[in-house]
């Protein structure tokens, strides 16, 4: 749950979805598969596997100047130093009033629909010190002592989930477990009653398919979330309870000045903010371990030896190898700045590319290789800075409960799809698989697991 997740096409449009043909081959690579020229970026090709066009980036162009889909123009920074900077950096803004582009540009960047359904006060949209105060309200739901106590919920809800399809033999592992999961997780933190928490699914699976639904439904989805949100804050302020939205409405009657509408918001992103990034967690962290045995292997092992810390350093690397972020939040240069020696004017968008500075050569030992055992791993999956993911202790319990069981329970687990046949979400900012196909040898229904109490 960073604060970064989302990215942007017009509120009443669907995402950028990538071309579904495949690209010219034609062009040069050098033999590590790297472009000789230019990469052209935002492809299908692209989406499924950016990294070489990354690391030429990072050698010839590292502050990039480039086209987004969505027609606005914007800076794409790729070595972990400039990044590093960039995302602590005070001249850089979260705030799009800073955009120096048309209101038409302007309206391409953020969350889809949140303007119109007045939802843009929320962390990923604002500086200090209304960042601050509104952070520590929040910051309050995610203490470790909290998710601690969290834990023997999030660890019912991965075994309920797997239990609805292990004697089957097969599933798809995103539809099937880990789109649910965060969904169950936050709305429970949240406060959302069970009875109520299917709408909420639907409404952020809608959000999350990046094209692959109704033109304008993304909107819509976030219009009717926005509607609800309010009805339930204003049940929450006659019968408060032990929720975050409980929490920030007494925060507000208590004289911390959260206005109503910085309430919805907060919820709102909270909402969106923490279910895709643990969703592309534990695809795409599930993905990497079955496309790398021999790292499966060793942390199966580890697991059946009852040890943590194989699991909590192998969560850290594959966030940073393959992580649920892909290009950090929009961010506007306030004054003119140099970046990597290269000068960004006042107005113009930067976006900071996670996924390209955790590949760099020159910050992590040979980058592109999956070692769960890495120990200097200070990778920027989860931002850095004040923008800092509030939400991380949780994310990193749900993706270890998610590994660990699935890995205890289904210990064969293994691909059911050829890797060039997966596809990848269309969109910007993040980056996850549609669909995960699995198989395994059918298993039974557990009635209580004590995977997290173990580890």
């Amino acid at each position: 749950m960073n604060d970064s997740p989302a990215d942007a096409p017009a509120p009443d449009e669907a995402p950028h979805e990538a071309p579904e043909e495949t690209p010219d081959e034609t062009s040069d690579e050098a033999p590590d598969g790297t472009p000789d020229e230019a990469p052209e970026l935002f492809t299908w090709e692209f989406a499924t596997d950016p990294y070489p066009a990354y690391a030429w980036l990072r050698e010839h162009s590292p502050v990039h100047r480039t086209a987004l889909p969505s027609g606005v123009e914007a800076w794409l920074v790729t070595r972990y130093a400039d990044a590093r900077q960039a995302l602590a950096d005070t001249r850089l803004s979260k705030n799009p009033a800073h955009h120096a582009g048309s209101a038409n540009a302007k309206g391409k960047t953020g969350i889809p629909g949140e303007r119109k359904a007045d939802l843009m006060t929320h962390l990923l949209n604002i500086d200090p010190p209304d960042h601050t105060r509104l952070r520590r309200l929040v910051s309050k739901a995610f203490t470790p002592r909290r998710v601690a106590e969290f834990a023997p919920r999030v660890q019912e809800l991965t075994d309920r989930l797997i239990d609805t399809f292990i004697e089957e033999g097969k599933a798809d592992l995103i539809h099937d477990f880990a789109f649910p999961l965060p969904i169950y997780a936050i709305c429970d933190l949240l406060g959302v009653p069970p009875e109520d928490q299917d709408d909420f699914r639907d409404w952020a699976g809608m959000m999350i398919r990046h094209g692959g639904g109704p033109r304008g439904g993304v909107a819509r989805s976030v219009k009717k979330m926005r509607g609800y949100l309010a009805e339930l804050i204003h049940r929450k302020r006659e019968n408060p309870g032990d929720d975050l939205i409980s929490g920030l409405i007494r925060a507000s009657d208590h004289g911390e000045h959260l206005t109503e509408n910085e309430a919805a918001a907060m919820a709102f992103i909270l909402l969106f903010a923490g279910f895709e990034t643990t969703v592309n967690l534990i695809g795409n962290g599930t993905y990497a371990l079955l496309r790398n045995p021999e790292q499966r292997e060793r942390l199966q092992r580890s697991l059946e030896a009852g040890e943590t810390e194989l699991l909590a350093t192998g969560i850290e690397e594959l966030l940073r190898y393959d992580g649920p972020v892909e290009l950090a939040t929009w961010r506007y240069a306030t004054e003119p700045v140099t970046l990597g020696g290269q000068r960004i004017a006042a107005g113009d968008p930067v976006l900071v590319v996670l996924a390209a500075a955790d590949r760099d050569p020159e910050r992590f030992h040979d980058a592109d290789t999956l070692d769960l055992a890495r120990s200097d791993n200070q990778h920027l999956g989860y931002g850095h800075g004040i923008h800092y993911c509030l939400g991380a202790p949780l994310a990193r319990l749900e993706g270890q409960a998610a590994l660990a069981t699935l890995l205890r329970r289904l210990p064969d687990l293994r691909l059911a799809a050829e890797p060039t046949d997966l596809r990848w979400r269309g969109g910007l900012i993040m980056r996850g698989l549609r669909t995960l196909p699995v198989e395994f040898d059918p298993g039974h229904r557990s009635e209580k697991s004590d995977t997290l109490s173990t580890l």
